[in-house]
């Protein structure tokens, strides 16, 4: 496995980048943006397709680049269902899997330090975000944090994890990169603790100030959806009024970027045809399926996600290689259903 620990001297941040190997799919998780022609740089040298860019909460102490790395290479965006980050590509609950090519993370809801901490768990690691820091825990008074729920997620959660897992943290402030399950059991101050209401104590009463540029930077990483400047792009948008109508009619091919998982959870729209997201590239290549499809009939394509961003990266993925009969949904299938609009089990 490929696996790069980088740093934010600013903001103190870890970021993590994994790929199965050189040439392989990657994810990078909490990426800062001043750091983003640093990440670039790195794909670019190791020969990485990034696939998906994951935020473990919605951060206060640095803006992340998630949306900028999107924008740059296509990725996915990713984060916990609790968060109210306007749009992503994915959003993840307790008990799923965040997958690329070769590389699987368990995802660990972890509330505390924010209402949306997650953490990501793989067989000999874990990346904790701010829930559990190398000799520390993250604060727990403000963005719906709670001191209680973080007990929880620590003891119930993170501690519970073989004692030899690899502690990985979204910060440090000392210097030290690694520590383990077991190591933090043992040493770490705030964790010799006999009750939740002791650990309460301890985290309300810290008395530590605001990040300085919280109020800045929470606004900006709650809106890191797209921005539809595009006049090509915004008129092959389709609400879901006109696509249901469009349905009814057998007026287009609706194509579901979604992943399987995604697919069985939400259900899918009746008739449409599954074709991830991560295939699109060889997908529209002529031989491959898109193509065959845009070639069998006079009717558009209409693509859709789960919130939109997929398809709309699609959708102007396709119009740049020369695809006219394209369309996209917007709000995908989250704002099909809230507007009443059929879905149908999806088929293993």
């Amino acid at each position: 496995m490929l696996f790069r620990q980088l740093f934010d001297y600013v903001s103190f941040t870890y970021t993590y980048l994994l790929a199965v190997g050189p040439g392989g799919e990657a994810l990078i998780i909490d990426p800062v943006l001043e750091q983003v022609e640093r990440y670039i740089t790195l794909l670019d040298e190791l020969d990485l397709k990034l696939m998906k860019s994951i935020d473990t909460h919605v951060h206060a102490d640095h803006i992340t680049a998630s949306g900028a790395l999107r924008d740059r290479t296509a990725c996915m965006t990713v984060i916990g269902k609790e968060s109210l980050v306007d749009v992503v590509s994915m959003r993840v609950e307790d008990g799923e899997t965040i997958e690329i090519e070769g590389i699987s993370l368990d995802v660990l809801h972890t509330p505390g330090h924010t209402d949306d901490s997650y953490s990501f768990a793989m067989s000999d690691r874990v990346f904790t975000g701010d829930t559990l820091l190398i000799r520390g825990t993250g604060r727990t008074d403000f963005q719906n944090g709670d001191a209680i729920a973080g007990y929880q997620s620590l003891f119930g959660k993170l501690l519970t994890l073989p004692g030899g897992t690899l502690v990985y943290p979204g910060h440090d402030y000392k210097g030290d990169t690694v520590s383990t399950i077991e190591e933090e059991r043992r040493f770490n101050p705030r964790l010799q603790v006999a009750s939740a209401e002791e650990y309460a104590e301890i985290m309300n009463n810290l008395g530590l100030a605001n990040p300085k540029l919280m109020d800045v930077v929470v606004p900006v990483n709650m809106k890191m959806g797209m921005e539809i400047t595009d006049p090509d792009i915004a008129e092959r948008t389709i609400t879901p009024v006109d696509a249901f109508k469009m349905l009814a009619g057998g007026e287009a091919m609706f194509i579901d970027l979604r992943e399987e998982g995604e697919r069985l959870k939400s259900g899918v729209i009746p008739g449409s045809v599954h074709l991830p997201y991560k295939q699109l590239d060889a997908s529209i290549k002529p031989g491959g399926a898109l193509a065959a499809l845009s070639g069998q009939s006079d009717k558009p394509l209409l693509l859709y996600c789960a919130y939109g961003e997929r398809s709309a990266l699609a959708l102007k993925t396709m119009r740049a290689a020369g695809y006219d009969k394209v369309r996209h949904l917007a709000g995908g299938i989250d704002a099909w259903i809230i507007s009443g609009c059929e879905v149908e089990p999806a088929k293993n």
